[in-house]
């Protein structure tokens, strides 16, 4: 998927998706911007395998490193601080790094609110019942549907909680 953004931060996340059939856990990285948009999606990796190095090798990073892309992305405490990576300070004192850290965390936020609405709009990404390949793929899938609905403006479907119940807003 393309990346398209300048200069707004986009969030950097890592999901883990139970593929209930294998039993694995799939990791897959999903970054996002501020309207919801999945920019980039990583959706090859085991469970066991930290979130910084499915970042450090995908196809994003390198470009980052060459210098194809200016802007920034915002990781947890996971990720390294990098030139084009932001990260919160690890013991912030009182003032500005407070500050920093509680604008970072209020931006990131939206990764976890993408990945909330992802996820409602398809359930399958709860518990896939097929292979880990086919997984990977049913969740590209599901995020280019996601995107689609996203530039259409269709309502999101209310967020549910792991038991299927609707979570409280």
């Amino acid at each position: 998927m393309a990346c398209p953004f300048e200069e707004d931060p986009v969030d950097v996340e890592a999901q883990i998706i139970q593929n209930l059939f294998c039993c694995e856990r799939l990791l897959h990285l999903v970054i996002c911007d501020a309207s919801h948009l999945i920019t980039n999606v990583e959706a090859k990796w085991p469970g066991s395998v930290p979130d910084a190095r499915i970042l450090w090798e995908s196809s994003l990073c390198h470009k980052f490193e060459q210098g194809n892309f200016s802007g920034y992305l915002l990781g947890d405490r996971g990720y390294t601080c990098l030139p084009y990576m932001m990260t919160p300070y690890p013991e912030p004192e009182p003032g500005p790094q407070t500050r920093f850290n509680l604008a970072h965390s209020r931006t990131r936020a939206k990764v976890e609110m993408t990945i909330g609405i992802l996820k409602a709009r398809f359930q399958c990404l709860r518990g896939l019942r097929v292979s880990p390949e086919r997984a990977c793929d049913n969740t590209v899938a599901c995020v280019v549907l996601h995107n689609i609905a996203t530039i259409r403006g269709e309502r999101a479907p209310p967020s549910l909680d792991e038991d299927g119940q609707v979570e409280p807003q």
